[in-house]
């Protein structure tokens, strides 16, 4: 670090000690989403247990989900401040606790503050620092990176998923949670891994070209408003830096790409949920054998991690690279497609092609998300702006397993749960390409000579701020204290 420090930073590496970096982003994410599907396998035992309906059983699994979302940008605040190191450690430790208190449970209610706030929160403090760390240390193979890392949540519910109904078998619920909060323990490890790095202002990786990625918001103009009135006031008030820091932290807040990417997020984090929540329970429902319905999420989580990897290493192709959104949009629509067949599927066999195809492109969309959001806001706000992204699927994903639980109590029938799920998906991808339509429209529109010569002279004197041939080029990187 401090030898970084006196060469003024470093080049992201895409390779050396980034591999053990994405080796300890790949263990998070199993010890955080593939634990999280798995609290699924413990529905039915729940409900039994404390005779409960469905609605009321799956708000521990809303909990978990809303709060690990909905304290993301807290795992990237103390991420940017302290370390992602410290972050990590810290988040570990606060998982593994809840999950040994459940183990301990005698109520509902107590699961509700264990489990679903407890656990949450570690996990929120570990996700968002180590996926970020992934961003800095890679550039040219970024999305490569980023499948092998995001597999973890695949390659964890595959083999986490029968291991899991083994212990509950054998050791009841409560051991088996308690063996859970063990095996989180070793996020704390992970966070040993995440080593800091700074990287050079001048020559850290370029913001996205507007050619190849399809994105032309223009944060150096919300930088150069922000960093002049951080200059203007800090004279006046040398006290509210820190805050002033915070608005240039966040200033992609302001670009139109993001707000239509964070809308689309919403609506996916309003369908993703409702499949690994309710798959289990609507097997046993058709009448799959406990170990077949456990089976169902193993196959989903092995597929899972083809998608993830397969859609990474294509997506970083020089002739997809330029494509990566239409990929996205693509993959989560087709996830929402699966969704509306489901209710078709009544035995085990035919809920097998359900598992490939879902966890294939819930894989390859869970791999592109944090690529897409960099892709749009550059790599200097990646882990603020992945804090918001993720806060951005706590509300949904806090409601939509309890409204799911709803619509099965009131229509008998898991079909309503899943069209929810479908439609929600579908709109999802329908939002980001309308907003593509509308873009190249725009963009053949300027092709064409205007009638106006005023308005000619101004759209010639335009800057393409995201070029990376333009060399007046800055990247602002808000100082830390």
């Amino acid at each position: 670090m401090a030898l970084e420090k006196k060469k003024g930073g470093v080049l992201p590496p895409d390779g050396g000690w980034g591999w053990m970096i994405v080796a300890g982003c790949f263990v998070v994410t199993v010890c955080t989403r593939a634990v999280t599907r798995c609290i699924s396998i413990f529905f039915v035992e729940f409900q039994m247990h404390f005779a409960k309906d469905y609605s009321g059983t799956a708000w521990i699994h809303s909990l978990v989900d809303c709060t690990t979302m909905l304290c993301a940008p807290l795992g990237s605040l103390i991420g940017n401040r302290l370390s992602c190191r410290i972050a990590v450690i810290l988040g570990g430790f606060l998982a593994s606790i809840g999950l040994v208190l459940s183990s301990f449970a005698t109520s509902l209610e107590y699961l509700y503050l264990s489990l679903g706030i407890l656990t949450g929160l570690g996990f929120a403090l570990c996700y968002t620092p180590a996926i970020a760390m992934v961003g800095v240390y890679f550039c040219e193979r970024k999305a490569l990176a980023y499948g092998i890392a995001m597999s973890g949540s695949g390659i964890g519910t595959f083999i986490l998923a029968p291991v899991v109904q083994l212990l509950i078998e054998h050791y009841s619920w409560r051991g088996a949670l308690l063996i859970l909060g063990g095996f989180v323990s070793n996020l704390c490890v992970c966070g040993a891994l995440l080593r800091p790095i700074i990287l050079k202002e001048e020559e850290a990786c370029p913001l996205p070209v507007d050619s190849e990625c399809g994105y032309d918001g223009k944060p150096s103009e919300v930088n150069s408003m922000l960093t002049g009135k951080v200059a203007g006031i800090k004279s006046e008030a040398d006290g509210n830096l820190p805050c002033l820091q915070s608005m240039q932290e966040y200033s992609f807040l302001l670009m139109p790409d993001f707000l239509v990417l964070a809308g689309s997020f919403f609506l996916l984090a309003t369908g993703c949920s409702l499949p690994f929540v309710y798959l289990v329970p609507y097997a046993l429902d058709v009448g799959v054998s406990h170990h077949n319905a456990a089976f169902l999420m193993s196959i989903l989580g092995v597929i899972d991690i083809i998608g993830n990897i397969s859609f990474g290493w294509l997506t970083d192709r020089r002739f997809l690279k330029k494509y990566r959104n239409i990929c996205y949009l693509f993959a989560v629509g087709m996830e929402g497609l699966c969704c509306l067949f489901i209710p078709l599927l009544r035995t085990f066999v035919l809920l097998i092609p359900f598992s490939v195809l879902y966890g294939y492109f819930d894989g390859a969309y869970v791999a592109l998300i944090p690529v897409v959001t960099s892709d749009v806001v550059g790599t200097t706000y990646l882990s603020s702006a992945l804090g918001v992204v993720y806060f951005l699927h706590a509300v949904p994903y806090l409601v939509s397993p309890p409204i799911g639980g709803w619509l099965v109590d009131t229509t008998g029938t898991y079909t309503a749960t899943f069209f929810l799920s479908g439609f929600a998906l579908i709109s999802s991808s329908l939002l980001l390409f309308v907003a593509f339509i509308i873009r190249h429209c725009q963009r053949k529109q300027k092709n064409y000579p205007s009638e106006d010569p005023k308005l000619e002279s101004c759209e010639g004197n335009q800057v393409d701020y995201y070029s990376s041939k333009n060399k007046d080029l800055t990247i602002i990187i808000p100082a830390t204290s």
